[in-house]
């Protein structure tokens, strides 16, 4: 079965910045469209940035400018750099990793997802 292995998550100071990187197991890394969510206290789990397999990249309105999503298809991992964080990014953050086809204006769409990481925590101070 395919694992998903999200770090890099901490405690940040507001204008600061962080890395997070998954490691997703398996020989079809390179044909999955992957991608970061995020769930804040008392909301739902919503899209934050993703890439599919041909490098498009798509992102919540929120973080652009500030977040930048990048793959390395020989590593199995996913990357994402946080810029000028703001404490309306604190959440808990999961990697995800998706098969097939999917247009792009349901990349951001949690369904089109099928293998998740367990999170890692972000959180933001003022």
């Amino acid at each position: 079965q395919v694992t998903v292995v999200e770090s890099g998550g901490g405690l940040v100071a507001a204008g600061g910045s962080l890395r997070l990187s998954c490691v997703i197991s398996g020989d079809f890394f390179s044909t999955y469209h992957i991608g970061w969510f995020r769930q804040a206290p008392g909301k739902g789990r919503e899209g934050v940035a993703v890439i599919d397999a041909g490098g498009n990249e798509n992102y919540a309105d929120s973080v652009k400018g500030r977040f930048t999503i990048s793959r390395d298809n020989s590593k199995n991992t996913l990357y994402l750099h946080m810029n000028n964080l703001k404490p309306e990014d604190t959440a808990m953050y999961y990697c995800a990793a998706g098969e097939g086809r999917l247009s792009r204006s349901l990349l951001l769409h949690q369904s089109g997802y099928i293998y998740w990481g367990q999170g890692t925590q972000v959180t933001v101070s003022s």
